[in-house]
């Protein structure tokens, strides 16, 4: 039985099919939750971080939660390694912490602000200071480190954190999303303002991933779990049109949701009509099936890899808007 995990921008909203169909549950009202983490080894544990409100924890699926005892209020990106349960936190301004205890006692991996390049990083709509994006602890080695900064770059760690080395050669600068491929350990993917890229030697070099696109604002990241060679993203001409929440002249957000399939290249799945008019903010995949949260917080899900679409109905509290998500059976 597949959960759907949301965080709409200031709660946490828990999606779950019954009998009677998909029944949605609110927790977390007005806490500004930004983004998700499921623990791959016991999915009933969860984290999210906050603009505001520091780090909160479930242990039940999220029909309960603590606040974590959490250094910093503004938690942009939280994670937790497959490879051996570490929780990974960012926040803005850029700083990143471990916890190697279940998120019992914190650790700022400092060196990440010594990068060379620290000094430049600027978030375009607050340019006085920049935050961690994205963490992606890579599925096999807990000592390989992916970070995204917005806007900075991808930084590489081989060592749990303790040292970095700067933006890696033709990842994205704007990045927005980092994955792993969950069997492949050497596939990375990214998704950022300046279009898509990949890496096949476990994160150091990356190629742009472009052709087929005249998009290159690219926001949201799913990969296949069966085909390191099939990925999922959303993108769309430029983030006025991405974030602005509502119709520009004609085109509204003007966006696709794109396939990627063997060598490529892109294909715009037009089925999902949605998303010429409203922002796919947010894509995951769990047991074949594709699930896609618009800014809008409708949702849509399909089961033959986006060839064709339907909206997912659900009973409960509505959701306005979606900033992240995330499937789990």
């Amino acid at each position: 039985m597949t959960d759907l995990f949301i965080a709409t921008g200031n709660s946490f909203a828990r999606i779950s099919k019954n009998s009677a169909g998909w029944r949605l549950e609110k927790a977390l009202r007005g806490k500004g939750v930004q983004n998700i983490a499921v623990d791959p080894g016991n999915s009933d544990i969860l984290y999210v971080g906050t603009s505001g409100n520091g780090l909160w924890n479930s242990r039940d699926r999220g029909r309960t939660w603590e606040n974590v005892d959490f250094p910093e209020p503004n938690v942009y990106s939280v994670a937790v390694s497959a490879a051996d349960g570490t929780v990974y936190a960012g926040t803005e301004p850029s700083k990143l912490f471990k916890s190697v205890g279940g998120a019992q006692a914190w650790e700022e991996l400092s060196a990440l602000r010594s990068i060379p390049s620290a000094p430049t990083w600027s978030f375009p709509p607050r340019p006085w200071t920049s935050h961690v994006r994205t963490i992606a602890p890579n599925p096999k080695d807990p000592q390989l480190l992916l970070v995204g900064i917005e806007l900075g770059g991808v930084m590489y760690s081989r060592d749990g954190g303790d040292t970095w080395e700067d933006h890696r050669p033709g990842a994205v600068k704007d990045a927005h999303e980092l994955t792993w491929h969950p069997t492949d350990s050497n596939r990375a993917y990214e998704v950022g303002g300046g279009g898509a890229a990949w890496s096949l030697d476990g994160g150091k070099i990356w190629k742009s991933s472009n052709r087929g696109r005249d998009r290159h604002y690219v926001w949201a990241l799913a990969v296949d779990p069966a085909d390191p060679d099939t990925w999922f993203i959303s993108a769309t001409y430029h983030p006025g049109l991405a974030h602005s929440g509502t119709f520009q002249g004609n085109h509204a957000a003007d966006a696709h949701v794109y396939r990627w399939q063997g060598e490529g290249p892109w294909e715009a799945l037009v089925g999902l009509s949605e998303s010429s008019r409203v922002m796919p903010y947010a894509l995951s995949i769990s047991n074949g099936r594709l699930f896609a949260g618009m800014a809008d917080g409708s949702l849509h899900f399909s089961d033959d890899r986006g060839d064709t679409w339907n909206a997912l109905q659900t009973s409960g509290d509505p959701i306005n808007s979606i900033a992240a998500l995330v499937a789990v059976d």
